[in-house]
């Protein structure tokens, strides 16, 4: 995108992305990052104030028990559960029984089963920007002005 669309000129505009938004980005939060990538199921919490979890138990609020709540997590830590019910946090579950520690989705991978492709895609991205900007990749810079 840095590289070859936004130097493009627009057949419309006559100007490059770049001319026409010469707006810096603005880099997220990491916690908000972190918060994209995690996934959430719901559930309804049972009379005794538990829910289950891909063969976990949890307890959790006893004032959510009949409630649908959403339960959001790392897919790859089954063992750290936040509930939520009407975009409110509840907290966290607390573990009543785990028998299963990672979502059914993700597949432990040894180093062994993975075959490397030996491409260094990252080497040539670097070489590409260094290119075009003469320095290196840098992430510091854009919120350099914001910090002013």
């Amino acid at each position: 995108m840095e590289q070859v669309y936004h130097r493009w000129i627009h057949s419309e505009t006559g100007q490059t992305p770049l001319e026409r938004f010469s707006i810096l980005p603005k880099i997220p939060d990491l916690s908000l990052v972190r918060e994209a990538f995690l996934f959430s199921e719901s559930r309804t919490v049972t009379k005794t104030a538990t829910v289950s979890l891909y063969g976990n138990d949890y307890e959790v609020d006893q004032a959510l028990v009949g409630r649908k709540v959403d339960l959001v997590f790392d897919p790859f830590d089954l063992s750290a559960i936040n509930v939520r019910y009407m975009d409110r946090d509840f907290g966290k579950a607390v573990i009543h029984k785990i028998s299963r520690h990672s979502h059914p989705m993700t597949i432990a991978h040894s180093p062994e089963t993975i075959k490397p492709t030996g491409i260094d895609y990252l080497s040539l991205v670097d070489k590409q920007h260094r290119k075009y900007l003469g320095s290196p990749i840098g992430y510091r810079e854009l919120n350099a002005e914001e910090e002013k």
